[in-house]
């Protein structure tokens, strides 16, 4: 185990986090690309990439978009490339992200619609309510305050993701595999869990071409998702790599950003990614069966340095800290196996021991306003916590808050944290607003 102080994504070293952030958004320019002899993928149309397979009489279409409004700026993009009939539509998994632009492209043309068993019963929900007005996807914050969503330029902010465009599949497998010739194209769907249950990847073994769905992006992977999702299946997304690998693909199609157009390019990707994930995983189990804490872990588990630089492992919308801490209620439950923490004080009453420790609110106010001054934003942050859970409408102690998660999602490399802090933060000054105005009274 490589044991270490870690920085964490956000960590409090300037801005370096957030410029890297601003450069990410280069993978999501809107283009058209030629992988290869007939096929083209519209990269930064929508959320997600789409992509098209020119056939014998007719073309065959990979992922929908988010929505009708991109599908039809996507069709407009691929111009005469777009050959009609749409013969087959291909979802790689249920995310609406990919699947609801698919009415567009089918037009009138009554395509074939194939996806994974699955995917009829995924449930295309984008996580859980959050509190406090927390947006991982910063969908409602204002333009000076978004970057990007890590996986793509935005998330439903122009244009909202719906099911208007979905249409059901007619065409389904439940096994590892099925090969399928379509508009004299073979290709072999592949079941390839990981991002989710019933992702596919679609290989065309003439071309050496394979598009992957989101089981490959280029982020560390949201293994265990900030948003309130259950922790992803690491076993079957290491499994699935391992399959994409025996392939060896000449090229690579994402479900998101940019394509890889040479061999030593996939293998490169497909193999560092897959042993990323095993490194988190196999030292997260080595440490809980050792008796050690998921904050333990966190702070102690980094990943080598030739993966930790790596282009496709940079923490835009995944992180290593967030894997481990899902992997570990996944693998071995809440209790982190401190007996003080199976009854532990409500979060009221241990805020009262620990102002009166502090000197009373108004000392523990100074010390988080000294906090924040002095560049110690998480503390800061804690520190407002302890105020709030005791007088929630406490404005001066909703101020620190507020500027103190501004500060950490300014110093955010990963898109969904950045969102969640401002969207937060922009939340906390619009009550702090509305109670200066008496259009509010604290609880």
């Amino acid at each position: 185990m490589t044991i270490k102080p870690t920085l964490q994504a956000g960590s409090q070293d300037g801005f370096i986090g957030r410029e890297k952030l601003i450069a990410h958004s280069e993978e999501f320019r809107p283009r058209v690309v030629q992988v290869t002899n007939g096929v083209y993928v519209a990269i930064g149309y929508s959320a997600s990439n789409v992509t098209l397979i020119a056939g014998r009489g007719g073309s065959i279409i990979v992922d929908t978009a988010a929505n009708p409004v991109d599908a039809k700026a996507i069709v407009e993009a691929f111009g005469s490339h777009l050959v009609r009939p749409v013969k087959a539509i291909i979802y790689t998994h249920n995310h609406p992200d990919h699947t609801g632009g698919a009415t567009v492209f089918a037009g009138d043309d009554s395509p074939g619609i194939y996806s994974h068993a699955l995917l009829q019963s995924a449930t295309p929900s984008m996580g859980r309510g959050q509190r406090d007005g927390g947006d991982a996807f910063g969908m409602h914050l204002p333009a000076e305050d978004f970057i990007n969503a890590g996986t793509q330029l935005e998330y439903g902010r122009t244009t909202p993701h719906t099911r208007q465009g979905f249409l059901p599949p007619t065409n389904t497998f439940d096994g590892d595999e099925k090969p399928i010739t379509i508009a004299g194209i073979a290709l072999h769907l592949i079941s390839t869990p990981g991002e989710a249950d019933d992702n596919i990847s679609v290989w065309l073994p003439e071309q050496k071409l394979l598009i992957a769905g989101d089981v490959l992006l280029k982020t560390f992977p949201n293994i265990a998702p900030l948003r309130g999702l259950p922790t992803r299946p690491v076993d079957q997304w290491i499994t699935s790599l391992d399959k994409l690998l025996l392939l060896e693909p000449d090229f690579i199609v994402p479900g998101h950003m940019g394509v890889i157009e040479n061999a030593a390019e996939a293998r490169n990707a497909l193999t560092a990614y897959r042993d990323a994930i095993k490194f988190v995983y196999e030292k997260t189990m080595e440490g809980i069966a050792r008796g050690m804490t998921p904050e333990e872990l966190v702070q102690q588990i980094n990943l080598p340095e030739e993966l930790a630089q790596h282009p496709y492992l940079q923490e835009f919308y995944g992180t290593v800290a967030w894997s481990i801490r899902g992997i570990y209620c996944q693998n071995a439950g809440w209790f982190d196996g401190n007996p003080t923490n199976i009854w532990p004080l409500p979060a009221k009453e241990r805020a009262e021991k620990l102002v009166a420790l502090s000197g009373g609110s108004a000392k523990m106010l100074e010390n988080a306003e000294a906090a924040l001054a002095g560049g110690e934003f998480q503390w800061a942050a804690e520190q407002a916590d302890y105020l709030l859970d005791l007088e929630p409408g406490n404005r001066a102690a909703i101020t620190v808050k507020m500027k103190a998660l501004r500060e950490l999602g300014e110093r955010q490399m990963n898109a969904t944290a950045r969102n969640y802090y401002l969207s937060v933060a922009n939340t906390l000054k619009a009550r702090s607003l509305q109670d200066s105005d008496g259009l509010r009274h604290p609880a």
